[in-house]
């Protein structure tokens, strides 16, 4: 069997000059979201106000009604209630199909969900005995470094109130 054109295409480099937009659950709002719920208005299956869909991002205010800023000066903007808790309401449904898949093949296939377990269990016993070698060592080096970089500063300080001393004598 050939694998589809559609397949290939999933798997193929994006380019990375595509400007970023703002994201929803980490899906572009523009082009995904906005017409998956006009979709869904056309069908009835949602009820998202038109004004929410004119206007998904909205200008963020203080509590005393000023505009909010973020710490680099940009004001804040959010996205409307009603897309944001139908894209949550989306996610939600999405997550608990995922366990229930998962639910499924555990009660339909249990033994081969264990050797997948186990599987990938003694994948992964090497790569974290590595990282934990690595990670001691580096906190070994960090303590060596900040024991010497506390001797130059030790050493310093008695330089200096040794000249102190020399000046007041």
């Amino acid at each position: 069997m050939d694998t589809p054109n559609y397949i290939k295409a999933l798997l193929l480099p994006t380019n990375g000059n595509k400007p970023r937009a703002r994201r929803v659950w980490g899906i572009d709002l523009e082009t995904i979201w906005l017409p998956f719920f006009t979709a869904t208005n056309t069908m009835g299956d949602t009820a998202i106000p038109a004004d929410a869909m004119g206007a998904p991002l909205r200008l963020g205010y203080n509590a005393d009604g000023s505009v909010k800023f973020s710490k680099t000066g940009r004001p804040v903007t959010k996205v409307v209630k009603d897309i944001a808790d139908s894209v949550r309401l989306v996610k939600d449904n999405f997550t608990a199909g995922l366990l229930a898949y998962a639910n499924g093949v555990i009660t339909d296939n249990p033994d081969g969900y264990k050797a997948q377990i186990e599987l990938a269990r003694e994948a992964g016993e090497p790569i974290i005995a590595k990282d934990r070698a690595n990670l001691d060592k580096a906190i070994a080096n960090a303590m060596v470094e900040a024991v010497a970089e506390a001797e130059v500063k030790a050493k310093a300080k008695v330089r200096s109130n040794k000249a102190k001393v020399a000046v007041t004598a």
